[in-house]
């Protein structure tokens, strides 16, 4: 998602309905406020969450959401789907307008999913060289063995798309099941790695985006709102 700007005298001519002219006047008049702060200058960029004010009245205030939601199986990553549910459905109707998802996951794979209307946070957060860990918890139809973790560790070449996954982090937490943490998101990834030792992954859950962990007491089709400072962290 890219970030949305516009300059601030295209604005304010298109809320107020006056000419760029008048516009000007009111700038110069210091009578506009961009989150607080007065601002004079007609090409002066907004951010779709900066609050504009005219003398002290708000004429924009859209604010940030984000958005943890449980998706379950069965439940997919978009925003409109003719055959599946989607995870905006999970919301109510209010909450629904302008979110769109960050970090998808399969139909079949539940876990933590992302939303908010703030593609500034969404893009920084999913950026490649950014390299954010995504926890997986991972059930296979065959015992898992050690020969596995240096596979991992070493990454793998995928010959379709001429590419060597980034070391990933393998923890065998019993004979079929495994703790993976990886840095990207290839298409498939995981399954197309346990793949390579012929052993199909059977569930899939992802536990964690970054440092934030999904809510042990959020059931499987329930959601909540960020805290500021998980936002932050985040």
């Amino acid at each position: 998602m890219s970030s949305k700007r516009t300059r601030l005298d295209r604005f304010l001519a298109k809320h107020l309905q006056v000419p760029r002219k008048q516009v000007r006047l009111v700038l110069l008049a210091n009578r506009i406020t961009v989150d607080g702060d007065v601002v004079r200058e007609m090409d002066y960029q907004l951010h779709e969450f900066d609050q504009v004010a005219l003398d002290g009245q708000l004429l924009r205030g859209d604010k940030p959401r984000h958005i943890m939601v449980h998706k379950p199986v069965g439940v997919v990553s978009a925003t409109k789907d003719d055959i599946h549910p989607t995870v905006l459905d999970l919301l109510p109707e209010e909450e629904r307008h302008g979110l769109h998802i960050v970090g998808r996951l399969d139909l079949n794979t539940s876990g933590l999913v992302l939303l908010t209307n703030d593609s500034r946070w969404s893009k920084a957060l999913m950026a490649p060289d950014h390299h954010v860990a995504k926890e997986y918890l991972v059930t296979l139809q065959n015992p898992l063995s050690g020969d596995y973790i240096p596979v991992f560790r070493d990454g793998m070449y995928f010959g379709y798309e001429g590419i060597t996954t980034l070391p990933a982090t393998l923890e065998i937490l019993s004979p079929y099941q495994a703790k993976v943490v990886l840095v990207e998101g290839k298409y498939h990834q995981i399954k197309r790695m346990f793949g390579r030792f012929r052993n199909p992954v059977v569930g899939l859950h992802r536990s964690r985006v970054g440092n934030l962990i999904l809510d042990s007491d959020l059931p499987p089709g329930q959601w909540r709102h960020l805290t500021s400072g998980e936002i932050a962290a985040l």
